[in-house]
């Protein structure tokens, strides 16, 4: 893989500038990219022959409106060769995904997906839920769909199986069984309740379990309970009949399972006016481990086996692909995009796009869940549209793309945190949501006007950077969650800071801190009140109540950070198994910092430098 020299920057622009190009390019596999004249990515594509797909872009006519304008805006193109075409689809899948240029299909992906974890670097293995790089050594089952799945399965298999959750240092430092072996959702190894061999049988049983041998687990526990009832071990038999019903209760809660294959990614999409949406179902060990729907962007003209081949490059960029991959409706470059997948998963890749049976029922499941979705998504977006011009029309814009709203949390001035929400045409953009801690030293606890102006000084002196990343989302109406003195700090910070183009705006409660009675400030006008019956007047409460919830939990958050601190963890040399050690010879760090310096060198794995080390923090300037 290379670049080709670039043409050095020339006034042409449109049709005339790629024209330029296509002379000295290869006829061979490569990736381009379509720039504008500052600097932006337009598009990403990929092409059998570079040659020959950016000469099309110089034929007049037979555009799409979007290709239309994007050729256009182009003012620059940068070439890369490739040894092959299955090698240009895994470049181009990682540049949309990374550049996320403006006139490719593209979607949100916020999150990786959470997996289950069962560790195998303890003697105990601990089931726990995982999410991020696969660092930690053990079985990884997965993806599910969201949080919430994997944390009711990991509740019902805790009940099922009975392995520990708690961490090695909890683990470690038990001299009695937790209230989860009392409610019966865990078999205690910790204090000796069972053995390493018998816990070793329920690990083993957990991993048949989730990799979908579920019914010969089922049978040999309901053999156990019979054998168990037939020697009038009663509670035995008891205890065996709560776990095959939690079992049950995970296949039936998975909703349907399909018996024709064990692993696959299903993808069904629907399109409406100029939108799409996809739904990915993941299924895994015969169970169904949840749905997530997506919403791609630049689909208006393109049809639904273009939208679904983009979207499923991008969706495996970064994750690994099952052997089975079902679709809806069938890819341009089906044999491409399946040897690409095979050749990152180095597995081989199968997709299809099923016309009867089970296969067939589940996609036509699919499909009419992402119609349904795509329904509610364009009702609730056309009831945004109503309620942002509202406001667009209160506040005196012309549009309203992009509304933040900052607020502040804090006790007695500690913890202090300042938190912006943001909100827009699709509804809260969690993604875009930012805390900030205040740093400012000498700030006066408690001081809500001095904690206003750090954050919003931190805020648009970075949007005030030639980036235009940062400028992309610039706000189009700010609200405050308060009164006219921070409005007063605001208006200042943008005049500090030269901001233009951006309303001011402060929300402030009514004398009696009703809801209904709150007041609007703008600078160099009266406060004024809107309707209680006001749709907008609910939508920016709504807004303003968001920035609240999203501060406190922030602050609760640092606060709880605070309280769950060690001072152990700030003495350097002092290690995850030095501080377990530590605490499991003195039984707390406040039994450390009174112990002398001989008890401390006394600990297993403590130096006597380290333990100077260590006396010293706790009693500096004071002798042995």
């Amino acid at each position: 893989m290379n670049d080709t020299p670039d043409i050095a920057r020339s006034p042409l622009t449109g049709v005339a500038r790629i024209e330029a190009y296509v002379k000295t390019l290869p006829d061979s596999p490569g990736v381009y990219r379509m720039l504008g004249a500052d600097g932006g990515v337009l598009y990403v594509g990929k092409a059998k022959s570079l040659k020959k797909r950016v000469a099309s872009y110089a034929k007049s006519g037979g555009h799409t409106m979007r290709i239309a304008r994007m050729i256009a805006e182009t003012a620059e193109m940068i070439f890369i060769t490739c040894a092959s075409e299955t090698e240009a689809l895994l470049l181009e899948s990682n540049l949309i995904k990374r550049l996320k240029p403006r006139y490719n299909v593209s979607y949100r992906d916020d999150k990786s997906f959470p997996h289950i974890l069962l560790r195998q670097d303890t003697d105990f293995p601990q089931l726990l839920k995982h999410r991020g790089a696969r660092a930690t050594k053990g079985v990884y089952f997965g993806p599910f769909a969201n949080a919430g799945a994997v944390s009711r399965t990991l509740n019902t298999l805790q009940r099922a199986f009975l392995l520990r959750s708690c961490s090695d240092l909890v683990f470690e430092t038990r001299s009695r069984p937790c209230l989860l072996f009392q409610i019966k959702r865990c078999a205690a190894p910790c204090v000796g309740r069972i053995g390493a061999a018998a816990y070793g049988e329920l690990v083993l049983e957990a991993m048949r379990f989730l990799e979908g041998k579920s019914r010969a687990v089922q049978s040999r526990l309901a053999e156990e309970m019979e054998a168990a009832a037939a020697a009038l071990d009663f509670e035995r038999a008891a205890q065996l009949r709560d776990r095959l019903r939690a079992m049950r209760h995970v296949l039936q809660t998975q909703g349907v399972n399909p018996s024709t294959f064990a692993e696959a990614d299903l993808f069904a999409i629907h399109c409406e006016g100029g939108d799409a949406c996809i739904q990915v179902f993941f299924f895994r060990a015969g169970q169904n481990w949840g749905n997530k729907p997506y919403f791609p962007r630049q689909t208006a003209d393109l049809s639904p086996g273009e939208i679904l081949e983009t979207f499923i490059g991008q969706f495996y960029d970064e994750r690994p692909s099952p052997g089975l991959i079902l679709l809806s409706d069938a890819i341009p470059n089906c044999a491409l995009v399946a040897d690409a997948l095979s050749l990152r998963s180095e597995r081989k890749v199968q997709i299809a796009v099923p016309e009867r049976g089970e296969k067939h029922d589940l996609v036509a499941m699919a499909r009419t869940n992402a119609r349904e979705q795509l329904a509610r998504r364009l009702a609730e977006n056309a009831a945004q549209r109503e309620l942002l011009e509202g406001v667009a029309d209160l506040f005196g814009l012309e549009t309203v793309r992009r509304i933040e709203v900052y607020d502040n949390s804090h006790i007695a001035g500690s913890g202090a945190v300042g938190a912006m929400i943001v909100a827009g045409p699709d509804g809260f953009e969690k993604g875009e949501y930012r805390k900030y801690n205040i740093k400012t030293a000498e700030l006066t606890p408690g001081d809500d006007y001095a904690m206003m102006r750090e954050v919003l000084c931190r805020r648009f002196a970075r949007l005030m950077q030639q980036d235009e990343d940062v400028k992309a989302r610039r706000p189009d109406l700010i609200l405050i969650d308060g009164g006219p003195g921070q409005l007063a700090v605001a208006s200042q910070v943008f005049a500090d800071l030269g901001v233009e183009g951006v309303i001011l705006a402060a929300i402030s409660k009514g004398a009696e801190r009703d809801a209904g009675y709150e007041h609007f400030h703008l600078p160099g006008k009266a406060p004024f009140r809107l309707d209680q019956k006001s749709p907008v007047l609910y939508y920016l409460q709504r807004l303003r109540d968001e920035a609240h919830r999203f501060a406190i939990g922030s602050h609760r958050k640092k606060r709880s950070a605070a309280i769950g601190a060690n001072p152990l963890d700030e003495i350097a040399g002092v290690g995850a198994g030095r501080k377990r050690a530590l605490l499991q010879h003195f039984g707390s760090a406040k039994a450390v910092s009174a112990a002398s310096l001989a008890d401390i060198e006394a600990v297993t794995g403590v130096s006597a430098t380290l333990a100077r080390k260590i006396y010293d923090f706790f009693h500096p300037g004071g002798g042995a």
